[in-house]
């Protein structure tokens, strides 16, 4: 890592990181990494405005050892194409997911060589960092979410999906930071202007978790030593940060658990900026 780039993303050799270069229902980028490794975790925005976001962070597109892709949706692959036929950078998703990609004619054409397929449940390795795909409920392909680690420290963005169980639970237990959907407030979206039937997408257990389920989800997931939070993927129509951040400060200092909101840091993702950085190291 070079010494500007210590300034901008981290200022320690053995730190993980993550910093979403943009977030919400028009576009998703988040970068993660180490010292030695940094990937993307899907390109929903323009090469451009993905090569700008990391210049911002001290990074280049050409310096990541990979792209993963949470599901094939356009706000999610918007910028794959541009990023694969530039960069050359290695694409990991489920088979159905690259099945789903291969059909999106807006991305282009991406030379088969550089998808390397992922199963949920099964770990994956990018240089020092190791990657657990999870599968999640959405009206995708095959969609997960990604937990990893860098085997001192385990982050996960977890964003799309309309519910969650125990078993989602079990497997985001003992994180140190995480980027969680807080997609729309439930009665700007039952009033808003959008059509019934997607209304009731988004509503569905195969749409967008709410402010208030993020809020409940994310209080079974804290323990002692979580360093922060970035609500991430809000709906632009159906939402907006103030409202997110608060609703999820209410449903974790009301909820069953031991904690209070207070007791971490806790930030939302922008829509078209570089969001704060969470650190463990």
């Amino acid at each position: 890592m070079t010494a500007t780039r210590l300034n901008c993303f981290g200022k320690r050799f053995d730190m993980l990181e993550l910093c979403s270069i943009a977030s919400g229902s028009s576009g998703n980028c988040i970068c993660t990494g180490t010292d030695g490794c940094h990937v993307l975790i899907d390109a929903g925005i323009s090469g451009k405005r993905i090569e700008k976001g990391l210049e911002s962070i001290g990074l280049k597109c050409s310096e990541m050892k990979g792209i993963l892709i949470t599901h094939e949706h356009i706000d999610h692959i918007a910028g794959l194409g541009v990023l694969a036929r530039r960069y050359g950078i290695p694409m990991y998703a489920t088979e159905k997911t690259i099945a789903a990609i291969r059909q999106v004619k807006s991305i282009g054409q991406i030379d088969d060589s550089l998808f390397y397929p992922v199963a949920p449940g099964v770990e994956f390795t990018i240089g020092d960092m190791a990657f657990y795909p999870i599968s999640i409920s959405h009206d995708a392909a095959d969609p997960v979410a990604y937990r990893f680690s860098d085997g001192t420290h385990t982050f996960a963005v977890v964003t799309d999906l309309g519910t969650y169980d125990d078993a989602l639970i079990s497997e985001l237990q003992e994180l140190d930071a995480l980027l969680l959907e807080a997609n729309h407030d439930i009665r700007m979206l039952q009033t808003g202007g959008y059509p019934y039937p997607l209304k009731q997408r988004i509503l569905s257990d195969r749409g967008h978790l709410s402010n208030e389920s993020s809020g409940r989800l994310f209080g079974r997931l804290l323990n002692d030593h979580f360093r922060g939070v970035l609500l991430g993927h809000l709906s632009k129509e159906n939402n907006y940060e103030e409202l997110a951040y608060e609703t999820v400060r209410l449903e974790v200092t009301l909820g069953d658990n031991p904690y209070r909101a207070d007791d971490f840091p806790m930030y939302v993702a922008k829509r078209d900026a570089v969001s704060q950085v969470l650190r463990a190291g």
